[in-house]
């Protein structure tokens, strides 16, 4: 059966609303943080070398990028069909075009152009960068801009460190982060002390333009980003662990290998040294309509990630035993973070343990048409909320609060 034969029949047979396996990612220089529902024995599935499993990435078209030992299908997420059929969401997106994720995003784009996932670690990451559009194209990749949202669910306890430090403090020179650069095969090159660390708080989130430096703490993270997996490490040391200098040289053209100079070019350094970064960066939740209104109606529904015209982002609640139908303009992956229930023909439920390889109905993808024309979502507990997050791509055209 052909792939685009295959996404038809995924798509009518969800009604628009087709099923995701779960997508999970390890990272080498990372230590789980054990809170993204993976048995215990399953966190270094993919054997000690690929180092702990700590990201499931929702909705995703795009390839990880973890070195030569990366899986072939890594990072891309696969579309369950009722026959048990798996079928790559790219490909599907593919041949099916706006069919999938609006017309709008296919014809600008030419694909699904964001993801999103959880991030759990241990322990805070080193200070890394995310490069602009310029900087990355040099390597063939795209800019990535990213936000944070800390679920209450998954965060029953705040890891080692959360806390993260973002940009640099108001006043630092140049020379004093190229002289950290220029240490990094020293040891620790105390690039932490010329930044700033924000308590992370629950239920709330950052916004993290590409350009800016920034070590994320060890809350377990929801991320919306652009698709892309481009990056380096600024920061030698964490805790404990060295980081490799290939990471700092990561997606640098080979051309400028070595060359401080054009990492002190990737930083965007205005951004970085904003005095007044958490007041334009930090992001608490804003109702989508009046609240009581909602509460009304059988449901919450909250904008969490905002800020970026690339991705946007919202919880919804569906209240003990209410039944509502809710409408988007645009095309969305989403995750269940709470309760059980209907949408659309699928039953949903949000697992408590999931085995390396195991199926859930816990994450889907949304199409444009069906999330113009209403998704119902019936919550049939009498006490449990069913609480989901949505991940859209750019530009949403329901989104108003942009700043």
């Amino acid at each position: 059966m052909s792939v685009k034969t295959q996404a038809e029949r995924a798509i009518e047979q969800g009604k628009g609303i087709v099923r995701l396996a779960p997508n999970w990612v390890p990272r080498s220089f990372c230590v789980p943080g054990r809170r993204i529902k993976l048995h215990p024995d399953d966190y270094y599935a993919l054997g000690g070398p690929r180092g702990g499993i700590d990201e499931r990435w929702f909705a995703s078209t795009t390839p990880a990028d973890n070195g030569p030992l990366t899986g072939p299908n890594e990072g891309l997420s696969f579309i369950v069909g009722e026959d048990g059929t798996q079928t790559l969401l790219r490909e599907a997106i593919q041949e099916l075009k706006g069919q999938i994720i609006g017309d709008r995003l296919w014809n600008e784009y030419g694909r699904w152009p964001m993801y999103s996932k959880f991030f759990d670690n241990k322990g805070a990451l080193p200070h890394h960068i995310h490069h602009r559009d310029e900087h990355a194209r040099l390597t063939g990749q795209a800019g990535k801009p990213e936000a944070y949202y800390f679920p209450p669910q998954v965060n029953n306890h705040g890891g080692d460190f959360p806390y993260t430090f973002f940009g640099l403090n108001p006043g630092t020179t140049r020379e004093e982060l190229r002289q950290c650069l220029a240490d990094f095969i020293k040891g620790d090159n105390k690039i932490t002390n010329i930044s700033r660390a924000y308590r992370l708080e629950v239920g709330t989130g950052w916004d993290v333009p590409p350009g800016v430096l920034h070590a994320p703490g060890s809350l377990c993270t929801y991320e919306p980003q652009k698709a892309s997996d481009v990056f380096a490490m600024y920061q030698s040391l964490t805790g404990d662990q060295i980081v490799p200098a290939e990471l700092l040289w990561k997606d640098t053209p080979k051309a400028r290998l070595n060359d401080i100079d054009y990492l002190m070019e990737v930083v965007d350094w205005d951004q970085n040294v904003d005095p007044d970064f958490a007041k334009h960066r930090f992001m608490r939740p804003h109702a989508v309509r009046p609240v009581e209104q909602m509460k009304a109606e059988g449901y919450v529904e909250d904008w969490i990630c905002y800020k970026s015209k690339a991705f946007s982002a919202k919880e919804l609640t569906v209240l003990p035993g209410a039944s509502v139908t809710i409408t988007d303009s645009a095309a969305y992956g989403l995750i269940m973070m709470q309760g059980h229930g209907t949408m659309g023909v699928w039953d949903v439920e949000t697992p408590t343990m999931i085995r390396f390889g195991q199926l859930t109905c816990d994450e889907f993808f949304v199409t444009e048409e069906a999330a113009r024309e209403g998704v119902k979502i019936t919550n049939p507990s009498k006490a449990d909320p069913l609480v989901m997050l949505k991940h859209f791509g750019p530009e949403n055209p329901d989104l108003e609060v942009a700043d």
